[in-house]
This record gives structure tokens, sequence and C-alpha cells, in this order.
């Protein structure tokens, strides 16, 4: 039996409209008007400009108490969102946290199958912002569930490594689980290659070993360390010198975003509490605090561009002194 090239083109049409058909839709189809305040959204509504800022790095924060996401390129908000996170023994981490896998079509290996369209996942463990139920209360098994149009519109535009910040006002993320980039051991039990610095050694400086992908600084004055992580992968750790280092700093999260000249400016990515200090300078007292070598700084300032993350902390990020993987700061003590 013959079947004609027109035929097939036909029957693959219609199966590709079966799929569609069969694939859930959460929400609204289209955004509500922009000014609509972010508390009158109503459940599955979102609002969504993206030319207001039309370049430039994307965070998004995630509001546990609210139940919304907020959208920011370059530090503008283009976009907010009624989700659903986390219900009672499943709750959503909070933290500051970055994508490390995009999926349009996922399903989930835990769940029976579940759809999970356009997926951005967060943590090693499967935790992501997809597209799913927002009924207007938490209700996932620990993912961020935005409604189905917003959730493509989020996916097309953001890139992978975008910094995703989840916070409550009841439990201030304080203490910094060390990333499995810098653990001890691989993810297959072996020794990794990194190393303390040596007593006489400054700092250490191996780009080769990620030569591509999103940059990301962390700074404790617990260590007196700098650690500069390219694309999840350390390529470079400095001994820093905090002036007055037994008077704590606090938490900051930065972004870098574009300038017109060749030096970026930096924007604060909000924690928790402090969901309106977006567009906010880094407090000046922290940055003139902080002392690092001259010959490492001229190495790391080439890499710095929109989209690239730092993060200041009191806590400890040293091998001997955390274990745990996954976010640079994160309340779940089990992941």
């Amino acid at each position: 039996m013959k079947i004609s090239k027109l035929s097939l083109i036909a029957g693959l049409c219609c199966l590709s409209l079966a799929v569609a058909a069969a694939m859930p839709f959460w929400g609204a189809e289209a955004p509500v008007p922009f000014e609509t305040p972010s508390d009158s959204l109503k459940n599955g509504e979102f609002t969504w400009a993206p030319e207001i800022a039309p370049s430039g790095p994307i965070a998004v924060l995630v509001s546990l108490d609210e139940q919304r996401a907020y959208t920011y390129r370059n530090g503008v908000l283009i976009g907010a969102s009624t989700v659903s996170t986390g219900k009672a023994g499943h709750e959503t981490p909070t933290g500051v946290f970055t994508t490390k896998l995009k999926d349009m079509n996922h399903h989930s290996s835990l769940y029976n199958n579940a759809p999970m369209p356009y997926t951005e996942r967060i943590t090693n463990d499967g935790v992501a912002l997809h597209a799913g139920g927002v009924p207007g209360y938490p209700e996932s098994h620990g993912c961020v569930h935005l409604p189905s149009e917003f959730a493509r519109l989020l996916f097309e535009a953001a890139p992978l490594g975008m910094t995703v910040v989840i916070a409550d006002q009841k439990t201030q993320p304080d203490r910094v689980d060390h990333p499995a980039f810098l653990s001890p051991l691989t993810d297959k039990g072996q020794l990794a290659e990194h190393t303390a610095l040596f007593a006489d050694q400054p700092f250490r400086w191996e780009p080769q070993k990620s030569s591509y992908g999103p940059v990301s600084i962390v700074m404790s004055r617990y260590d007196g360390r700098v650690v500069v992580l390219r694309n999840g992968i350390e390529i470079g750790r400095a001994k820093v010198l905090f002036e007055d280092p037994d008077k704590p700093i606090g938490t900051h999260v930065f972004m870098a975003t574009q300038a017109a000249n060749a030096q970026p400016q930096w924007i604060s990515v909000g924690m928790v509490g402090h969901m309106d200090e977006t567009d906010t300078l880094p407090d000046p007292e922290v940055a003139q605090r902080i002392v690092m070598p001259q010959d490492f700084q001229s190495l790391l300032l080439p890499l710095l561009e929109a989209g690239t993350t730092l993060m200041v902390t009191d806590a400890p990020i040293m091998e001997h002194t955390t274990g745990k993987e996954l976010a640079l700061i994160s309340s779940n003590p089990n992941i």
C-alpha cells in the first residue's frame, strides 16, 4: 500500500495537533494590562511587557508569601505572575539559584510522567519553574507552577543560567550550602581536582577549565575568600581581606547590568524582606571594606558582563566548612 507524501504530511500535522491538544494548559491565555497591581492578579493571571527593557540579564524573584513571581530584565520589572509553590511536606526551598536545565516538553520522572511544560530547573533534585496549576495556594511538590503562557514567554526570553531568588518573610536564607562544583567530592565519589590555596598562594586562576557560560562570584567574610565560577565550574579563587573582619556585613546578591561604558553597573536582585531593593546600588560600605589581590582583580575584570552574579556573605563557603550541594544560598538542609 502506497502512501502519498501529501497524506503523510497531513497525518503528521494531525498528530502534532493531537499532541498539542493533549498538553494541559493552565491560566490566562494572554497577559492582563501591565499596570494591574500584582496583588490584584486573579488565579492564573500575569502581566508581561518585555519592551520596557528589551535587553539585559533576567532575574526572577518568587515570593512564597505572596504566591507571586516577578521578572526583571536589566533591573526593570517586565512581568509579574501568580504562582503555586510547594505544599506542606513538599516545601519549595528558599534561596538564590541559577537555572541548570531548560526543557520545553519535560515530563516528571517522579510523578507518573506528569507534563511539566517549559521547565527551567534550578536544583539538582528536580525543583523547577514550569507551567502548572495555579489555584491560588501552594499545591506543588516543591516546584514553582506558572501559568502556561507566562511560562512560555519566560522560557523563550530567559537564557540558561538565569538568576532565580525564592524567598518568604519567615525564613531568611542566612547560610551558604557548598555548591556541588566546590564540593571536595565529585558526583562519582572521587576527590575533586581543586584544592585549597597554599599559605603563600594569594590566588589561583584556571579559566581553561570552563571557556564559556555565565559567571558567578561568591565572596565570604568568614573564609576570607572569593571564588569565581563559569558555567558552574570553578575557574579561580583568591584570598580577600575584609577590613574590620569581625563586623558582620549580611548577605548581598547583585547582578551586573549593561552600561554605556566598559564597566558594568551592579543592581540588587533582592533578598528576603527586601523585594523593593531592586534598582538599588550595592552598599558602598560593603565594597569599600573588601580588598583582593590586584593581579587577580585584573584577570577577573574582563569576565564581568551583563548577567554576572555576585554574592557577598558572612557565611562560610570553603570545603572544610560546608559540604552540601545545590544553591549558593538555600533553606533546605536536605538538598
